[in-house]
């Protein structure tokens, strides 16, 4: 259920905060190439103040950022502004979002004051770039998190009690407001009152962002976790995009791990025609690579990044839609084959698979995609290391993996 939040209206900004602000332009943030796949290449391409001037324009038209109760009202309003007033608007709402440290404009300060000043958007705003912040993805994880949890069944962030799923390990101490970079130890009794304050007492309780309460405690934890993330071209092709609803799920596992989990570790393998490392504060702003998988080479780095890790459990979790086509040689150059299942890319990719068994880390795999050939690769894998493979698309990928990651924690006690 959207929830409504009340705030001194000007009549400037049609009541809209930034947070509403930031859910509407959501996919936009997280944006993966998937609006123009013939582009250059560019792993961290950011974004230009005039693409973030029509991503809100649209929202604003799309009806994405009003409530159903306001939103012929809010429409009527926008079809009697001129073009210089939709234009004060936008700006407006752009600062909304400076102010408040979700976005930034890095660069020369003067040139990022000249949005606000004459003129509508031109040359200038094409030339200032915009990039999102650590507050900004850590919001977008929490609200990815908090609607998938949601979908599975779970109320809040607090449907189990105060005990933490994976230690037993009871909460202590007092309760403060939620920070950014906080453990998300939740205060749930606060933390309800705090939403009641808000919106009333009334059933379903809608829990948002600055309800949050959390307790200090300390945690134990053992499971040490690679993502693998496929960012080849295809991610982004076929009419689909698949790479958008990936980083939303990794922004989410992120968030969880960090927030109810904090003694688990988490890092992030990019594999395309190569494989790195990628922090996770990155995730967010990186869009799709070049156009073959190396699944090997993700497989080579993921044991290198788990083997710097002291933990109990370890595991990969595999993101990908396409089966393994590329292989990096001993002298350094690159096999591709995108035809079928090429024997020495398969056979030297399944002895990466064999490593992880004998040294008990787990794999398991989301598919994105359902072809012959990336089926029969998945098979063996999961064959190999008694891992899972799950059949997902864009829309319930999400559910599977968190759903997935939880139940191994609740079973598992250290």
């Amino acid at each position: 259920m959207k929830s409504i939040k009340y705030s001194k209206y000007t009549g400037e900004d049609l009541g809209i905060d930034s947070e509403d602000l930031l859910r509407a332009l959501a996919d936009y943030l997280l944006q993966s190439g998937f609006d123009n796949p013939y582009m250059q290449f560019n792993e961290m391409n950011q974004r230009s103040l005039e693409d973030l001037k029509r991503a809100i324009e649209q929202a604003l038209y799309n009806g994405d950022l009003f409530d159903q109760e306001r939103l012929e009202q809010m429409m009527k309003q926008l079809d009697n502004l001129t073009t210089e007033q939709l234009d004060k608007l936008v700006e407006r709402l752009v600062q909304k979002l400076v102010d408040d440290g979700y976005i930034s404009m890095p660069g020369d300060p003067q040139q990022q004051q000249q949005m606000n000043g004459p003129g509508g958007v031109g040359q200038r705003d094409q030339e200032v770039k915009v990039e999102i912040t650590d507050k900004s993805i850590d919001f977008l994880g929490f609200k990815t998190l908090k609607d998938l949890l949601g979908s599975v069944g779970h109320a809040s962030f607090g449907a189990h009690d105060t005990r933490d799923m994976a230690t037993g390990v009871e909460a202590s101490g007092g309760s403060k407001l939620y920070e950014f970079g906080d453990t998300l130890n939740l205060d749930v009794n606060q933390t309800l009152f705090s939403a009641m304050q808000r919106e009333g007492v009334k059933v379903p309780l809608d829990i948002d962002y600055e309800d949050l309460y959390v307790h200090q405690s300390e945690y134990q934890s053992s499971c040490a976790t690679v993502l693998m993330l496929d960012c080849s071209h295809s991610m982004i092709l076929y009419g689909e995009d698949r790479f958008t609803p990936a980083k939303k799920v990794a922004l989410a596992l992120a968030h969880l791990i960090r927030t109810q989990y904090p003694g688990d570790s988490l890092r992030c393998v990019l594999f395309h025609d190569s494989a790195e490392e990628l922090r996770l504060s990155d995730l967010a702003r990186v869009q799709v690579g070049p156009y073959y998988t190396n699944t090997r080479d993700g497989l080579i780095l993921a044991q290198r990044l788990l083997n710097q890790e002291k933990k109990d459990m370890k595991q990969i979790i595999m993101i990908t839609d396409g089966k393994p086509s590329a292989l990096t040689l001993e002298d350094g150059r690159m096999y591709r084959n995108a035809f079928g299942l090429d024997p020495l890319v398969i056979s030297k990719t399944l002895e990466e698979v064999n490593r992880c068994k004998r040294q008990n880390i787990l794999i398991n795999t989301f598919m994105l995609a359902s072809d012959y050939g990336l089926v029969q690769f998945v098979q063996k894998v999961t064959e190999l290391c008694r891992g899972k493979a799950y059949f997902t698309t864009p829309y319930n990928l999400g559910e599977y993996l968190l759903m997935d990651y939880m139940n191994r924690k609740t079973r598992t006690i250290h």
